[in-house]
């Protein structure tokens, strides 16, 4: 890493993920000698700020005013603002955008980030997607399940890591699920035609595929996703397909610069799209892509924002997956093993997200995940294997409320 000179240039980031990305978006700002600057409501949720000494100023990131002030305060220090965050990518565009700096179209990633406005555009474009509808009440959405008469899938307009995402039969079961997202804002929701077939995403970079990750999801009727391996084991005409059909959607959503992660599930009529995320994928697939290429996408992510060239051409053919580690059940963190994990071949990341004595609370989302584990090979199959093997050594006991636990010898 090249050391920081005084009073360094500042890359801007907008709050940040909890785990994943957000760390590294920090590490690679200093290793082009920038300081990162994370601007956030609640220092407290990231860890690694504490542990990596990262600069912070805590304002109301949900204010796009109270943003960019806090930008333009820095004056010609400011190299850049960016977001690895999906609720604050449109806010860290619309702030580049006007201080003059390198940035997505600001109302191109507000747009896409509205799931319902993204249906529309892609449906005027011809882009192939399940059927859809946005309802304001439950009732309203039971009608259409009852219409539909199988399954359909439920869908929040605004979020991201499929957090209130249901599959739903009938129209008691899609009401149910719609009670929750219609509450509060925006007060709309999607009810859509449930897509059968393995799904896919798509990572871009600028206008073009880097590669084609293939996902793996939780038993119905959530779509929590339990794994990835990349590059996806697809024949070279469906690939061409995949690939075409995300880069008619950029094109169709007015996006195309810098990073993006398009969703699509490969149903019998062909690629037909499950939503355009404008920022890197979660889920770790920068990781995978990197440890399987060479390709360090969040370091061509940094560099797009401050303006400089980024590197995304492969510098070696291989293949890497994750496996993630869930928690089954709410209590206390009662032990914790890694090791066998981390020495297992091909294993390149072996990671426990929580510690002895934290507590855990099963929510039936992403954040249920506790541990994962990345493995490389030559090939997609022989790193999913590894990648499985290695999972079942990664140990984490948790102990319900009064249940005593005693190691064994």
């Amino acid at each position: 890493m090249s050391a920081t000179p005084p009073n360094p240039d500042r890359l801007v980031l907008v709050e940040s993920n909890t785990t994943g990305s957000g760390r590294d978006f920090c590490d690679r700002a200093r290793a082009r000698g920038l300081e990162p600057l994370l601007l956030t409501r609640d220092p407290d949720r990231y860890p690694y700020v504490r542990e990596d000494a990262v600069p912070v100023r805590v304002i109301d990131t949900a204010d796009p005013e109270a943003v960019l002030r806090e930008c333009r305060s820095l004056g010609a220090r400011a190299a850049g603002v960016t977001s690895s965050s999906e609720y604050h990518v449109a806010t860290a565009a619309a702030a580049a955008r006007t201080l003059g700096l390198p940035a997505p179209d600001a109302e191109a990633v507000s747009r896409c980030r509205d799931k319902a406005a993204q249906r529309r555009a892609l449906a005027r474009a011809g882009v192939p997607g399940p059927v859809f509808h946005e309802v304001r009440s439950a009732a309203e959405g039971a009608a259409l399940a009852r219409e539909a008469g199988g399954t359909v899938v439920v869908k929040p307009v605004l979020g991201s890591g499929s957090d209130g995402v249901r599959a739903c039969t009938g129209p008691a079961e899609t009401a149910a699920a719609l009670a929750p997202l219609l509450r509060g804002e925006p007060g709309r929701a999607l009810v859509e035609e449930y897509l059968d077939g393995p799904e896919y995403s798509v990572e871009t970079f600028d206008d073009r595929v880097v590669g084609i990750t293939a996902k793996h999801l939780g038993a119905p009727p959530l779509f929590l996703e339990t794994g990835h391996e990349y590059p996806a084991p697809l024949p070279a005409g469906v690939e061409q397909a995949v690939a075409e059909t995300a880069l008619e959607a950029l094109h169709a959503l007015g996006l195309g610069w810098g990073p993006a992660h398009v969703e699509l599930r490969l149903t019998a009529a062909g690629p037909r799209i499950v939503e355009v995320n404008p920022r890197l994928a979660g889920g770790m697939i920068p990781t995978l892509v990197r440890a399987a290429t060479g390709i360090d996408l969040v370091a061509a992510a940094v560099a797009r924002a401050v303006g400089e060239p980024p590197a995304t051409a492969p510098v070696r053919g291989g293949a890497a997956a994750i496996r993630f580690l869930f928690a089954e059940r709410s209590g206390t963190v009662a032990l914790v093993s890694r090791d066998g994990a981390r020495t297992s071949p091909g294993v390149v990341r072996a990671a426990v997200t929580v510690r002895e004595g934290d507590r855990v609370e099963v929510t039936h989302t992403f954040r249920d995940r506790i541990g994962h584990v990345v493995a490389a090979a030559d090939h997609p199959e022989t790193a999913a294997r590894r990648a499985e093997h290695a999972l079942g050594l990664l140990g984490v006991l948790v102990a319900s409320e009064g249940e005593v636990t005693v190691p064994a010898d």
